[in-house]
């Protein structure tokens, strides 16, 4: 078997590191920062596409995201918590599965927070940003990361919490489980997938059990 993992929203907590880099990268420009409510409605889509949903004019987009992760990697580490039962949750599906991250943020610096959290070590691949050419909900990244894995298994899974997860497993043919610790409610998640539960513990306590 093949669990993927997103991140934010499904393992981790950064929620106040993406908010202050983007208040970060408004700054840097003299443009004002939107509200903490609008920047985390459109968190699970790539940057450059939360910019330009936020207003950033398209030939400036570039720059913001430059802004961005040049304060994100000097606080993610120190402003990043992994979520409820998550540790708990690798650990038990590191004993069925092997394990993958699908996610839209930069893989390098999600590799360096994994390892300064010492839970990349249960994780035999990590497909970010700059792996794909489409990132979700498009399934090139799940495709991706299942090329890279070796498995006699025909069983695929992929966790997350936004409707951008499901619909990238429903477009790669795996099977999905969505959870409510992130940024979408039960009620948008469902029309994306039967599976729904709290916490990503739950998720894998499912998928053992299918």
């Amino acid at each position: 078997m093949i669990i993927l993992f997103d991140l934010d929203g499904t393992l981790i907590d950064s929620t106040e590191a993406i908010l202050e880099s983007f208040a970060q990268a408004f700054k840097t420009f003299d443009k004002e920062i939107p509200s903490d409510e609008k920047i985390k409605a459109e968190i699970g889509h790539p940057l450059d596409v939360m910019f330009a949903t936020l207003g950033v004019e398209p030939k400036r987009v570039w720059d913001y995201v430059d802004a961005y992760k040049a304060h994100y990697r000097k606080i993610a580490c120190d402003k990043t918590v992994l979520l409820p039962e998550a540790k708990e949750a690798i650990v038990l599906a590191s004993q069925y599965a092997t394990l993958g991250v699908v996610t839209t943020k930069t893989a390098k610096y999600s590799i360096e927070l994994l390892e300064y959290m010492d839970i990349m070590k249960y994780f035999d691949v990590l497909i970010g940003r700059e792996d794909v050419t489409h990132p979700k909900p498009h399934p090139e990244p799940i495709y991706k990361a299942l090329s890279k894995l070796q498995s006699d298994t025909t069983k695929y899974w992929m966790i997350g919490d936004t409707p951008m997860d499901m619909m990238a497993a429903k477009s790669a043919n795996i099977y999905s489980v969505a959870v409510t610790c992130g940024y979408a409610n039960r009620a948008l998640l469902t029309k994306y997938t039967d599976n729904v539960y709290q916490t990503a513990l739950e998720a894998v306590k499912f998928i053992t059990v299918s």
